[in-house]
């Protein structure tokens, strides 16, 4: 199924996120990535599913061209590098400097700088669009508050919230789930489905085996190379999840 992936990416027009022979070293001859390949359709949900340290986070930042690395990804084939203001990213909770003093509303217009001049800054009309997304993820009384001051299920809806102000094309989330409230993720993937519904395209890394056939249209699994990509109803099978984890019995983990 992988060997034609790529080509089958250039047959079909309703791909819109693809990576293509992706590869991560950290040190001379070792690879921590290695050729990875696989493409999404627009409008989905997508999982990026793997144990950890399988480089799902790695190549994430390799196709954001945050690390060195050879390979491409692409949105509507052209490399993301030049439609940079079409993506909106959320790095793990761990990455992100709490102390940093901005407000909640402050944080969610940051979201409008793709799509102000240079050195504008945001009108009234930006704030309007921030107060309402900020509504749609259950933030608003907490627009004057220090995102240092936020629970983890609170500042992942402020960051959701700030990804419905820049418009994007592309929504890519590293572990937006982990740790989190249930509220906040019920909240979070109710918002996903409305944006995946209207033609946004979504991939995430996620952890929980139990929720993935729930909540994403398809899958790549990845253990330093994609094991397995596709819907969700082909690809995320009792043998890849083998393949992934190396486990010897994966079956009561998805019940």
């Amino acid at each position: 199924m992988l060997i034609r992936l790529y080509e089958l990416v250039a047959e079909r027009s309703d791909f819109i996120f693809s990576v293509a022979h992706v590869s991560v070293a950290y040190q001379a001859g070792q690879r921590v990535l290695d050729d990875a390949t696989f493409a999404f359709p627009a409008g989905s949900i997508n999982g990026l599913i793997g144990p950890n340290g399988a480089g799902k986070s790695t190549l994430l930042r390799a196709v954001l061209n945050m690390i060195p690395h050879q390979g491409q990804g692409y949105l509507d084939d052209i490399p993301l590098a030049a439609v940079a203001k079409d993506i909106a990213y959320v790095a793990q909770t761990s990455r992100i400097d709490l102390t940093f003093p901005i407000t909640v509303l402050g944080c969610v217009l940051l979201g409008t700088y793709p799509r102000l001049a240079l050195l504008q800054r945001p009108r009234e009309k930006e704030r309007r669009a921030a107060r309402s997304a900020l509504a749609e993820v259950d933030m608003l009384d907490f627009q004057q508050r220090q995102i240092g001051q936020l629970s983890g299920g609170q500042l992942q809806r402020v960051f959701l919230a700030r990804c419905l102000v820049q418009h994007a094309r592309l929504i890519i989330l590293d572990e937006p789930f982990a740790g989190i409230d249930a509220h906040s993720e019920q909240v979070m993937m109710a918002l996903l489905r409305t944006l995946a519904h209207n033609g946004e395209t979504i991939l995430m890394v996620h952890h929980d085996l139990k929720t993935v056939p729930a909540y994403f249209d398809n899958v790549a699994l990845i253990n330093r190379r994609v094991i397995a990509a596709g819907p969700t109803a082909t690809a995320f099978t009792d043998d890849a999840l083998r393949q992934a984890y190396g486990l010897a019995d994966v079956g009561g983990d998805r019940q």
